[in-house]
């Protein structure tokens, strides 16, 4: 008898797109993911695409006190800081699919037309930018085989760079009728002198988006306290929404609690049963765990980051080094620890000296981010030889590992012109020089998106403390370099003491360095706070905040 194959059922694909009201910045991309994780712990499959409107291909060549930090995805596109949010809250790896830009769906459309892929049709605003829009979100939900898309779209629905954005979202909307839901983060201001919450910015963000054909099914209200019932009852009226799904969205002393308090509004329940999804046993426990281990954590663990993209004007801005920053939390709550961050301008040490020293004595441990240029240099370099000396818990990334190498080559093997060719190309002891395969790339002024980027394989030393924290003898971490250390000069450093504990396969390329005789003090070419987890820290991180929490007890 003749078997009937059956064909597989393809899964029903759904979207969410989370739009924004009234400001940028107030956390959009946490309740992207935090929504995200939420209706994956009912089972549902999840990813999350981001949307940057501006006219820039990626982010990778504009200053992070413009932008904020650059994350890498593991294929190696360098892409907004909320696609980190995003891997940190659903635990998974995103890829180059679930970003994009107004500059590259330009760019994309362009090179199609001169390709003559319109066939010689007129190329418009509308429907081709949107449907190039719709394509890129389907194809990140089919790569995902996701049940659900959350689709992020940055800054404000007021915004006229957004316009086409929404038009996607409607077309999509209009195709797939019970399959789209929109959210909208809008921002309730409670004006000191008046000590009253209000809506009225939010009612107009509402109109915004209905003026786009939309309207929102959901309003999350970011505030400084949560909203209480008359105002709901007030956006409900006036936005068109259940009262219901008017959600409070206060702040909160960790972004790891937003899941939590999203979940006791049953905003995970209310999004199933508009787009009608299979309901699955809630598994939240993970969650809960991770919110109990952050409030025992009250021993506190000082740590030092010293860098040079901390100001904006009168203000400090954090955001330059937002996945190191979550990184050394994720550590620090592994080990019951509070953490301290002292955020420490490199350019000020070399200015003053004496507070410099007071500044060190404070810390249990130094870390120095990536970095470009020569503004600041020297005094990182001030820290790398004081934590050095004093024996301080020392990370160093990638710019943190090239500068600890010039460090020691300096004041220990006493070449004190060494330096990396990209702050002086004419040194006689280059001990940081270009890659090979970067200099074509200069000399053809090719900067956006030509770095070595993604994640590549390290083979770990065994007998090292690097191989101790991994526990593997071949580890995979994500990169964004143009620079690396001379391996001519390797002999000379080992001489001093330095272990080049983790290689590329071939030998070429120093991935990680550590000193002999010091309680720590690592650094790796490689960004490790790329892959960090709040369920499970990088291991670099966790020895790192392990030594500086020994430190404290000495």
């Amino acid at each position: 008898m003749k078997q009937i194959r059956k064909k597989a059922k393809s899964r029903r694909r759904t979207t969410i797109f989370i739009t924004g009201g009234v400001m940028s910045g107030v956390g959009k991309g946490v309740t992207t993911a935090s929504i995200g994780a939420l209706l994956k712990a009912r089972g549902l499959k999840v990813t999350a695409v981001k949307i940057d409107p501006y006219l820039n291909v990626d982010p990778g060549t504009m200053n992070p006190i413009e932008h904020g930090e650059v994350f890498v995805t593991k294929d190696g596109l360098e892409t907004d800081q909320d696609l980190g949010n995003y891997e940190r809250f659903l635990d998974e790896d995103l890829g180059r699919i679930n970003y994009m830009t107004s500059g590259s769906i330009f760019q994309t459309i362009i090179n199609r037309e001169r390709a003559m892929g319109y066939h010689g049709k007129t190329v418009e605003w509308v429907p081709d930018v949107p449907n190039e829009i719709i394509g890129r979100i389907k194809a990140a939900a089919e790569i995902a085989d996701a049940d659900v898309t959350i689709v992020e779209i940055g800054g404000t629905v007021g915004e006229y760079q957004n316009l086409l954005y929404l038009e996607a979202c409607r077309m999509m909307r209009l195709e797939n009728p019970g399959s789209v839901l929109i959210g909208l983060v809008s921002y309730l201001p409670v004006p000191g002198n008046l000590g009253e919450m209000k809506t009225k910015p939010t009612q107009y963000a509402a109109r915004s988006l209905n003026a786009a054909g939309l309207q929102p099914d959901l309003i999350i209200c970011r505030s400084a306290q949560p909203i209480d019932e008359p105002r709901k009852r007030k956006l409900s009226v006036s936005c068109n929404v259940a009262s219901e799904d008017v959600i409070a969205a206060p702040d909160v002393a960790s972004i790891y609690d937003v899941p939590l308090k999203l979940e006791v509004q049953n905003v995970a329940e209310r999004i199933i049963a508009k787009l009608k999804l299979k309901k699955n046993k809630v598994d939240g426990k993970k969650w809960r765990e991770l919110s109990a281990r952050i409030k025992r954590s009250v021993k506190p663990v000082k740590i030092g980051v010293v860098g040079k993209y901390f100001s904006t004007g009168d203000f400090t801005l954090s955001d330059a080094y937002l996945s190191v920053l979550e990184s050394i939390k994720h550590a620090a709550w592994h080990v019951g620890r509070k953490p301290e961050i002292v955020w420490l301008n490199s350019e000020g040490f070399e200015k003053d000296h004496a507070d410099f020293n007071k500044q060190m004595k404070q810390l249990d441990g130094i870390l120095i981010p990536g970095g470009f240029g020569s503004r600041g240099i020297e005094g990182k370099m001030m820290a790398i030889k004081y934590a050095r000396e004093h024996k301080l818990p020392y990370l160093g990334l990638c710019y943190g590992m090239q500068l600890a190498l010039v460090e020691i080559a300096r004041n220990e093997l006493n070449w004190k012109d060494a330096n990396t060719t990209e702050i002086n190309p004419e040194t006689a002891h280059p001990v940081i020089h270009l890659m090979d395969e970067q200099e074509k790339k200069m000399e053809d002024k090719n900067y956006g998106g030509s770095m070595r980027l993604g994640d590549y394989p390290c083979v770990l030393k065994k007998g090292t403390k690097t191989r101790q924290l991994y526990r593997e003898e071949i580890v995979r971490e994500r990169h964004r370099h143009r620079y690396e250390a001379n391996p001519m000069y390797r002999e000379d450093f080992e001489s001093k003491g330095v272990v080049f504990s983790g290689l590329s396969p071939d030998n070429k390329l120093a991935e990680i360095i550590e000193l002999k005789n010091h309680p720590f003090f690592i650094a790796s070419q490689f960004h490790p706070e790329f892959t960090s987890r709040p369920f499970r820290p990088n291991p670099l991180f966790l020895g790192f905040v392990k030594a500086a929490a020994q430190n404290k007890k000495r």
